[in-house]
């Protein structure tokens, strides 16, 4: 005889739907094993039309599709036209520009090349734990103003990797100047001079020079019956 196939009750149901919850946050959740290197927008990499004034793709929905950690890398594949600037000032990136920024938020990586349109791979580390900018503000900011731009929130992951994590350099300090090889001059207090003292010795050796002749005279004296 087969047995008809039971129906699964309420309680049942319930519990393989928490049970697949706990499962896709145990997933979702897993630590990562290595560094990543994200090549930027694919395989559109990082260019911009200055024609059409459009980018080569959507490059917030490029950056939304990607989970970014400490270590990481960033690959912009591109050229001379366009820029590479990472800053952690929202107020830069909603401006598209560099101007008046911070040595220590905002930097431009170039390349130093002045070819117009030769390729061009630009790298950059991920090093500050949370949100990061980056957009290119050539052409004044048109492109950055386009959708050649994108913010990312990066996590801590594995940390940085020993590379990466290196103790910032001492601050600096203005070197000596020539006056500094000599020691410092000293005025002495009043009294405490090598002049005061040799002037109070001396009168010292002449007091005692003349209370040892007037004693030598009197004794003298004293045996002839007068000095005079």
């Amino acid at each position: 005889m087969v047995q008809q196939p039971t129906a699964m009750t309420g309680a049942t149901i319930l519990h393989l739907i928490t049970v697949a919850i706990l499962i896709t946050a145990a997933t979702s959740q897993a630590p990562p094993t290595k560094y990543v290197n994200h090549t930027v927008g694919d395989t559109a990499s990082w260019f911009f039309n200055s024609t059409t004034n459009t980018t080569a793709t959507n490059y917030s929905s490029w950056a939304a599709s990607q989970t970014f950690n400490l270590g990481d890398y960033l690959i912009f594949k591109t050229s001379s036209n366009q820029m590479v600037t990472q800053t952690y000032n929202l107020t830069k990136l909603k401006n598209c520009s560099i101007d008046d920024s911070s040595y220590n938020d905002t930097f431009a990586y170039n390349g130093g090349n002045t070819v117009f349109n030769p390729a061009l791979t630009k790298i950059v580390p991920l090093t500050i734990q949370g949100p990061n900018y980056f957009f290119s503000d050539a052409s004044d900011g048109i492109q950055c103003q386009h959708g050649l731009a994108f913010d990312i929130n990066a996590s801590r992951g594995l940390g940085l990797p020993p590379s990466l994590n290196q103790p910032p350099p001492p601050p600096y300090r203005e070197p000596p100047g020539p006056d500094s090889a000599y020691p410092p001059i000293t005025t002495p207090t009043k009294g405490e001079g090598a002049g005061s003292s040799g002037f109070k010795n001396g009168a010292s050796v002449q007091v005692i020079a003349c209370v040892s002749l007037f004693a030598l005279l009197a004794v003298n004296g004293g045996d002839r019956g007068g000095i005079f």
